[in-house]
């Protein structure tokens, strides 16, 4: 397999910068730059470069994912970091993103719509004003403005960050609402319970402007749930990325909530899903102790929360590699392993130009044709924590991520923890 050359500019037709596309080779960390690489690569030239928008998915013809975006901003900085994009390259591109939401895409109260026309960045798909999606927009924002700390991006992030309204989302409720709608209003459901939003909590509890009370923090439910040796706090569905999107940007390890420790309630949700896979394997033979990582991806049947116990535990035999290779903080050795075993095993399907696809089902015959951002973007994020830190280094010295720690965390061990 020769090396291929991708030009990289600025046109639309050609995008950010020369980066060759990598060749596969043996040992376990030109693995790993293979996948961060080719997971930058989607970043790079699934965007659209007059206004930095990036695909929901590399399917034609798909939406700007906000979320996606907000990965798509760290990969630029990771691209630059590890020097395989120009570093006045990732600046521009950053920088043309930041002034197309702060100019010209559409916001009320400062959030953003989930979906977002390619061209125009106007709504599309009848989407929701959407609270964690303008969340992890906004931290891929504040990290970018950290790792270019002092520039015109790091003044565009804080200003995006502060004008966002959230006790407005509230809606009058103890918890956050998960969005809005101009037709309709408010949706029927809020943050109430453990999941992804610890970042949207974190961020609105650390604004400078429009906080909400730290209170909020203390009325989401926190279950505890069992599945065989592994005890914790859980997501309803029991869905991976659950325990994943806000550990992107916050480093757990060393932050306590009481008795809590996030870092560790993660590592036994990703022992629980691996070691459910392993007991489902009798039932479906795409699971196996190398073929696991349920979460919420692309299904034959279209996208679907899946997820392991303890929790609602839907499942159809469907894998996401996303599910390992965004767990590689928690278990870095079953991850790559894992990971290498999908690519050796089933890479002629499942391996494609930005990576691995977003999902395979053998029992179904079924394999995705399309990346999907948000799932590129944790790989790659996670991927890179375990490596170097960047992500966890720059966003935990963000003033405003501290404010929330101050007032909602311990940066101390109980004297006696207790583990969910």
């Amino acid at each position: 397999m020769k090396n291929r050359i991708t030009c990289l500019t600025l046109s639309f037709a050609l995008m950010l910068m020369a980066l060759p596309i990598q060749e596969m080779k043996a040992s376990d960390e030109e693995f790993l730059d293979k996948i961060e690489y080719d997971s930058i690569l989607y970043f790079a030239e699934e965007a659209n470069p007059r206004n930095g928008l990036i695909k929901d998915s590399s399917r034609p013809g798909a939406p700007c994912s906000v979320a996606a975006v907000g990965f798509g901003l760290a990969a630029m900085c990771i691209g630059n970091s590890r020097g395989w994009i120009d570093y006045d390259k990732a600046y521009e591109r950053v920088l043309k993103t930041l002034k197309t939401f702060r100019d010209n895409v559409p916001n009320e109260h400062g959030f953003f719509y989930h979906f977002l026309d390619m061209r125009t960045g106007s709504r599309t798909w009848s989407s929701e004003l959407s609270s964690i999606d303008t969340a992890l927009f906004l931290a891929g924002a504040l990290f970018a403005g950290e790792y270019f700390k002092g520039t015109e991006i790091d003044s565009i992030a804080q200003e995006l960050y502060r004008r966002v309204e959230w006790p407005w989302m509230m809606n009058g409720r103890p918890v956050m609402c998960m969005g809005w709608k101009p037709e309709s209003g408010f949706l029927w459901y809020y943050w109430d319970s453990y999941n992804e939003a610890i970042i949207l909590y974190a961020l609105a509890i650390g604004s400078p402007t429009y906080p909400i009370s730290k209170e909020a923090w203390l009325a989401w439910k926190r279950p505890v749930g069992t599945y065989k040796d592994y005890k914790l706090v859980y997501c309803s569905t029991g869905s991976l990325f659950t325990y994943q999107y806000s550990h992107v940007w916050i480093d757990f390890r060393n932050i306590y909530d009481g008795d809590i420790n996030y870092f560790e309630n993660s590592v036994n949700a990703t022992k629980a899903n691996r070691q459910f896979c392993i007991d489902e394997s009798s039932v479906y033979s795409t699971y196996g102790e190398n073929s696991w990582g349920l979460t919420a991806c692309i299904g034959p049947d279209g996208y679907k929360s899946y997820g392991a116990k303890p929790g609602e535990a839907l499942n159809d035999g469907t894998i996401a590699p996303c599910g390992m290779a965004s767990s590689f903080v928690f278990d870095w050795q079953e991850s790559l392993k894992g990971l290498k075993y999908l690519y050796e095993n089933y890479g002629s399907f499942l391996y494609g130009r930005y990576g691995f696809k977003d999902a395979f089902n053998l029992d179904r015959k079924w394999w995705a044709d399309e990346h999907l951002g948000i799932s590129l973007g944790a790989s790659l994020l996670m991927i890179e924590n375990y490596r170097s830190g960047l992500i966890w280094e720059k966003f935990m010295g963000i003033e405003f991520v501290n404010r929330w720690i101050d007032l909602c965390m311990t940066r101390e061990k109980p004297a006696i923890q207790k583990q969910p």
